[in-house]
């Protein structure tokens, strides 16, 4: 089975080959502050960090599947937000906006959301869920330490200025639930999602693994 991501993300890309899936990674050109504000419009509310991710993971999904049309494949979209000291937080893109966060949020804990929106490209049917795991920083990052993790730019363009699996994993001191949240796809809940459509988890590895033997 063919899985098709509706990410460019190289962090849910390395993820997903890790668990041996070899996913076709497809742009899905989503307006995601349109959207956003389109349906916060609609509500006359700010969408609670649950609402916002399963949205545009919802509308990323779809936007590849309508171009795929029926196809023997699955299609996941997924988005991330980060949710501390009451604020919802996306990418901060700014090294001012990164630098603010990572004051705040040193020596605090705070919650990440990650959406999933998988549809089944053979009948059109879709479902999703939200995973979400608590995140606590270190509380003795020195401003010369956090000058230049913002300068390398790893924080730039992933939810809530941080990542697990790169410059920023020796900062988090505690994860509480499914690791694989923090990185942006928890592939628990894919699994969930994916054999849910009758797809066995297996049938989307991309070559039989065997156990390395020693010589």
């Amino acid at each position: 089975m063919r899985l098709v991501l509706a990410s460019t993300s190289p962090a849910r890309l390395a993820l997903l080959r890790a668990a041996g899936i070899e996913p076709q990674t497809v742009p899905p050109g989503v307006d995601e502050e349109a959207a956003v504000a389109a349906e916060e419009a609609r509500r006359g509310m700010p969408l609670p960090p649950d609402d916002l991710v399963q949205l545009l993971a919802r509308l990323k999904a779809e936007a590849v599947a309508d171009a795929l049309g029926r196809d023997d494949a699955l299609v996941l979209g997924g988005d991330s937000a980060f949710a501390f000291g009451g604020v919802t937080y996306g990418k901060p893109h700014t090294p001012e906006a990164a630098l603010a966060r990572w004051r705040a949020q040193r020596g605090g804990t705070g919650v990440l959301h990650s959406g999933h929106w998988l549809i089944d490209a053979r009948t059109g049917a879709g479902a999703g869920a939200v995973a979400r795991a608590t995140v606590r920083f270190a509380a003795d990052l020195g401003d010369a330490e956090l000058a230049a993790y913002i300068a390398s730019g790893e924080p730039l363009e992933v939810a809530g200025a941080f990542t697990i699996d790169g410059l920023a994993g020796p900062f988090i001191e505690h994860v509480e639930g499914d690791p694989s949240t923090v990185v942006g796809l928890s592939l628990s809940t894919l699994r969930r999602l994916v054999t849910a459509t009758g797809t066995p988890w297996t049938s989307l590895w991309a070559a039989p693994r065997h156990m390395a033997r020693a010589e």
